[in-house]
């Protein structure tokens, strides 16, 4: 039983457990704050429209530094890059725990923007030290190691809100945050080894000829790619768009229109996390053996139920199913979507391209956050932008136009799977 288990989980090497740690650390506080974060602006000040306003300023740097890092990661060390990334985003977090109003968190939200630049490099070392035979099981097995850690995080911080009240609980969860993001780059400088060749050289980087070089090549870059690269783009940028417009007001409508408290919208993230949890790599390995298009179309479908039911939604356990639906979607979507990018882009352009159009995943039905990461990139940065401020003004309309809207944006997700994705005869390696 134990070699079984050897033999299986054999391709997870020092690279793949340094990563797994890191995403555990980052997880863990991160479904921390981003599951109230929006109770956060409205306890210092701010209103719906605010919350709209603040989620739209932190992909605002991706439109510079998503292209740059796309450049850097195919020509330097990509090591350094995330490590870098992580000690400035621990800078940036002092400023939302000590924001006397949410102006502050705004600044905060831009200058975090920054560090999208880590996506890349992070996206590419972790596609290349994986063999494609066996990328959608480990994507599943780092997921579900992360989402198992993370998994009490949102009942833990509704505890702390209940018994801190939401301003000074909030500050409290975001030191949490910015020592995670000390110990995770300390791990990356120290242990995590470098997979690109780099060439050395004695000339010196220079950041204009890096900017006209990288917008330069945009066209040709969108040009080249395949039709299912792109369309898998789109699907997933479609997908961080809907959580521009609905993410930072889950919390909002189950506390002010179903009238749940911190601490049962917790519960429901900890029962949706459990059940993730445990679906999530048995949904790689039916992406690895099967087929990756079907599993993600089984993920799409499952979403375009359970995504707009909230609007119907009037009890705890109403919530409950619908969140079970949710992580149902999100256990099939990452593996397979992730898997799908990683098979279709050669290695030596997959910098370059997922700083474009990002890793193909994105988080199902995100109950904050969702609007960035690894996972989009910097071609859907305005759209999201957009995307956020509109859902503030959507929800101040009517709480239920975000979710109407969603069911529009699945619709068109599921269409453009239908007619453009394929699996790949070959996967790239």
């Amino acid at each position: 039983m134990k070699r079984a288990l050897q033999k299986r989980f054999e391709f997870m090497n020092a690279n793949l457990r340094i990563l797994t740690i890191r995403q555990i650390l980052g997880m863990f506080c991160r479904k921390m704050i981003f599951s109230y974060a929006s109770l956060y602006i409205l306890a210092i000040g701010g209103g719906e429209a605010q919350i709209g306003v603040v989620n739209s300023l932190r992909p605002i740097a991706g439109l510079i530094m998503f292209p740059i890092a796309g450049y850097l990661t195919d020509r330097t060390g990509r090591v350094r890059l995330i490590a870098l990334a992580s000690y400035f985003s621990a800078l940036t977090t002092l400023l939302y725990i000590f924001a006397p109003s949410w102006e502050w968190l705004a600044l905060a939200a831009l200058l975090q923007g920054i560090v999208v630049f880590q996506f890349p490099p992070l996206s590419a070392i972790l596609a290349d030290s994986m063999k494609p035979q066996n990328r959608g099981m480990g994507i599943a097995t780092m997921s579900t190691l992360g989402t198992a850690f993370a998994m009490f995080s949102p009942y833990i911080a509704g505890i702390i809100l209940e018994v801190q009240g939401v301003n000074s609980g909030m500050r409290l969860l975001y030191a949490f945050l910015a020592l995670s993001q000390v110990i995770s780059a300390t791990l990356i400088i120290k242990y995590l080894k470098e997979t690109a060749v780099i060439e050395k050289t004695k000339s010196k980087l220079n950041i204009l000829v890096i900017l006209k070089e990288t917008y330069a090549g945009i066209p040709d870059l969108i040009r080249n790619m395949p039709r299912s690269i792109k369309a898998l783009g789109i699907l997933a940028g479609l997908g961080f768009i809907a959580n521009g417009i609905s993410s930072p007001f889950w919390v909002v409508y189950v506390t002010d229109i179903i009238e749940l408290s911190s601490i049962e919208w917790g519960l429901i993230l900890f029962l949706e996390s459990v059940f993730k949890t445990v679906l999530t790599i048995p949904c790689g390995m039916i992406s690895d053996r099967f087929s990756r298009t079907k599993t993600l179309f089984a993920a799409v479908l499952c979403s375009l139920v359970a995504l707009p039911s909230l609007i119907l939604a009037q009890t705890f356990l109403d919530v409950v199913i619908i969140r079970l639906g949710v992580g149902l979607a999100g256990a099939l979507f990452l593996p397979s979507s992730t898997a799908l990018m990683a098979d279709y882009i050669p290695r030596d352009m997959r910098g370059r391209v997922m700083a474009a159009i990002g890793r193909g995943s994105v988080l199902v039905g995100a109950t904050g956050g969702g609007t960035g990461g690894p996972g989009m990139g910097y071609l859907f940065t305005i759209p999201v932008m957009v995307a956020s401020i509109l859902g503030g003004l959507l929800y101040t309309l009517n709480p239920t136009y975000p979710w109407i809207c969603m069911l529009g944006i699945t619709i068109i997700q599921l269409l453009s799977l239908v007619f453009f994705i394929r699996d790949p005869e070959k996967a790239e390696g």
